[in-house]
């Protein structure tokens, strides 16, 4: 069965997928991922079934006005993809098992040759494509691991797993353990410190503190804040959080490593019910995350301009 992978390489305007994205094709119709969110998948299904790539190659869709209609995508959005039949499955499947054991990979497409390389991620690591060489950096599934399992951590966990979260929880309190009745987020065992450094933290995982118990709290920050987590953030009020920074301070934290910690966590949106509280939290950790993943905005304007200058007349406005 041959496959055709389908990568998102670049993009201008209101495009619905970020660089990067991928849609897997299999020569019989079926096919896995999204790089449109549903706009073109069946076009690029039909497209590959008449024609079953032999080399990658670029297309491009939402070039004019009229195909941006056609296609759905938001006004002014436009894409490029690179299209590249599988060939190294071996490969394919290292990049799966890698991944599984919750580690980066950076697989780079040769273009011309069509031949493949991996090589373990660096820290700096970012998708890049410059029409000659296609670098992608694949990772573990992003997971939220809450501290405490009260009434806010079930809407923060309600709305990170909507947000594709992995969700973990801990909470040694047996009371709170028992009213836990959310099963698609994971309930760990032991106490916090203890879970965290038997879950093996790493750079795709989030750690929010919501147990308003300091003996809880403190415990897990005192590991989360010496871990690789991309964010680490508790609940409090800023007098709460200073009072915490003092402790921590006692501890063997060096000023770098609490100056990590997002307390009060959450972006100011005026936040009063638990919901609003969660919805303000996880709004910092996505903001935390897309600081990981997205292209800086100045090299997005960059690409922007070069487009909109050779493309004279021809295709539609980029908003």
């Amino acid at each position: 069965m041959r496959v055709a992978l389908v990568t998102v390489a670049e993009t201008w305007g209101s495009a619905p997928r970020p660089t990067g994205s991928l849609l897997a094709v299999a020569e019989d119709g079926r096919f896995a991922g999204s790089v449109s969110g549903g706009c073109i998948e069946e076009h690029l299904v039909e497209r590959i079934d008449r024609e079953f790539p032999k080399t990658p190659h670029e297309v491009s869709y939402g070039v004019s006005a009229d195909e941006a209609r056609r296609f759905g995508l938001p006004c002014g959005g436009t894409m490029k993809l690179v299209i590249e039949p599988i060939v190294d499955v071996a490969g394919i499947a290292h990049c799966v098992e890698t991944v599984r054991q919750r580690h980066r990979i950076c697989r780079t497409l040769d273009m011309a040759s069509g031949l493949t390389t991996l090589a373990p991620a660096e820290a700096d690591d970012r998708f890049s494509f410059d029409g000659k060489l296609l670098k992608n950096v694949h990772g573990p599934h992003w997971r939220i691991v809450i501290v405490g399992a009260g009434h806010l951590a079930r809407y923060l966990a309600r709305m990170a797993l909507m947000l594709d979260f992995a969700v973990l929880v801990t909470d040694p309190r047996l009371e709170y353990r028992a009213q836990w009745d959310i099963p698609e987020a994971q309930l760990l065992a032991g106490m916090p410190d203890d879970a965290i450094l038997a879950l093996g933290v790493d750079s795709c995982t989030a750690i929010i503190t919501t147990a308003h118990d300091p003996k809880v709290d403190d415990m897990a920050l005192l590991e989360a804040l010496k871990s690789d987590a991309f964010y680490v953030g508790a609940l409090g009020s800023a007098r709460t959080s200073a009072k915490r920074r003092i402790r921590l301070g006692l501890f063997d934290l060096a000023a770098e490593q609490i100056d990590r910690l997002h307390a009060p966590a959450g972006i100011r949106i005026g936040s009063h019910t638990p919901a609003e509280i969660a919805l303000s939290m996880l709004a910092e950790v996505v903001a935390a995350r897309s600081s990981l993943i997205a292209p800086s905005r100045s090299q997005s304007l960059a690409a922007l301009a070069d487009t909109a200058a050779g493309s004279a007349g021809g295709v539609a406005c980029l908003s």
